[in-house]
């Protein structure tokens, strides 16, 4: 089937490379070292269940949840395979 510019398979490329993008985002983002009994935030106490689970964490539940709302994943929509961002 005729593809006009892109090549066969591109959209799974670019289906791929956004999910390459998205995971080396939350792997950054993961917390390391030790985990803190108190929020950095508000002061409360982090549960041991969580401190386990997820070593690194910094911040309670509620306040965790608050700054994940602040801070979204930006490359939701994938230029590399755009013909806008070959032209320029």
């Amino acid at each position: 089937m005729a593809g006009g510019w892109a090549q066969d398979g591109a959209e799974q490329a670019q289906i791929d490379a956004s999910l390459d993008d998205a995971l080396a985002f939350v792997r950054r983002n993961l917390p390391q070292g030790e985990s803190a009994s108190e929020c950095d935030e508000c002061g409360a106490e982090i549960p041991a269940a969580r401190r386990t689970a997820l070593p690194g964490v910094r911040l309670c539940i509620v306040c965790q949840e608050a700054a994940d709302k602040a801070q979204k994943f930006q490359a939701a929509y994938n230029r590399r395979g755009s013909k806008d961002s070959q032209l320029r």
